[in-house]
């Protein structure tokens, strides 16, 4: 599903056919970014791609003229289509469902309503890496992300150490451990979290410091790792699932059988485990 990040713009994945009528589509990330007039694709989620990586694609919305479902005669073996018409060019994107579909059909129109003062053609185009926070370029000093915790009644602001390196990876939620894998294809987990170490999963309130959208974290006695989803609907889903999981083992009795918990849930994630000055436990 399309979800606004925190600098306002729509985001999310599609396939799209590059090139017209060849009926190949490839998955993209895609940004559609009204302060600058555009519809920007790239190879990956830009947090995760090295700095100053380029879109592989751009559309700028004064020459979109037309957004709306695809016919079955335009594509008739393709569900959950739609077709963003833009001077001579078609551009034939497929969205996840029917929900995901017109959420981007209705963001797109609405947006190719606005006008938006275009930058001169000489201002530098916009990067991947972000250099400073508006409380930065005030200050001169660099901003340090903090953790804030109440430890006997008092509260503690711990430094959180960043690491830059964010790796893509493969998770597993199965009735005994969270586990993640170099990608879907291997046997054998880098790591395997054990459901009884993990003493909750929850939304992250560091998101905003770390720069990362749709960002939860796992809480042990002596570690946090810190999980990015795709969306905001994939991070709760991933949420529910595992404090449901951890519930299900702390008391086996109020299981029941088919419980979704228990079922092995795929899903393409990335992992960053940071190491807190203060422990998160006790």
């Amino acid at each position: 599903m399309p979800y606004v990040d925190r600098y306002g713009r729509v985001c999310g994945f599609l396939d799209i056919e590059e090139v017209e009528g060849s009926s190949k589509f490839l998955r993209r990330y895609f940004i559609l970014d009204t302060s600058d007039n555009a519809l920007l694709w790239y190879m990956d989620n830009p947090q995760n791609l090295p700095p100053g990586t380029e879109y592989v694609g751009s559309l700028q919305l004064p020459y979109i003229s037309k957004i709306s479902e695809a016919t079955v005669k335009q594509k008739p073996k393709v569900e959950f289509c739609f077709v963003i018409n833009a001077g001579l060019r078609r551009f034939f994107l497929l969205a996840n469902d029917k929900k995901d579909l017109l959420d981007w059909v209705e963001a797109l129109n609405k947006s190719c309503k606005i006008t938006v003062p275009k930058g001169k053609s000489s201002d530098p185009q916009p990067s991947a890496e972000i250099t400073s926070t508006p409380a930065e370029a005030q200050t001169g000093r660099k901003q340090i992300p903090y953790k804030t915790e109440i430890i006997g009644g008092v509260v503690v602001q711990t430094p959180i150490t960043q690491r830059k390196s964010w790796k893509r990876r493969y998770f597993i939620l199965d009735e005994n451990s969270f586990s993640y894998f170099k990608c879907e294809m291997e046997k054998e987990p880098l790591r395997a979290i054990p459901l009884k170490d993990i003493q909750r999963a929850q939304d992250c309130s560091c998101s905003q410091a770390l720069m990362r959208d749709n960002l939860f974290e796992l809480v042990t006695a002596t570690r946090t790792f810190y999980v990015q989803a795709d969306s905001p609907a994939e991070m709760d889903s991933w949420i529910k699932a595992v404090n449901q999981a951890i519930k299900l083992q702390k008391f086996p009795s109020n299981a029941t059988v088919g419980t979704s918990a228990h079922r092995a849930l795929n899903s393409a994630a990335q992992e960053q485990a940071l190491w807190p000055t203060v422990c998160t436990g006790p």
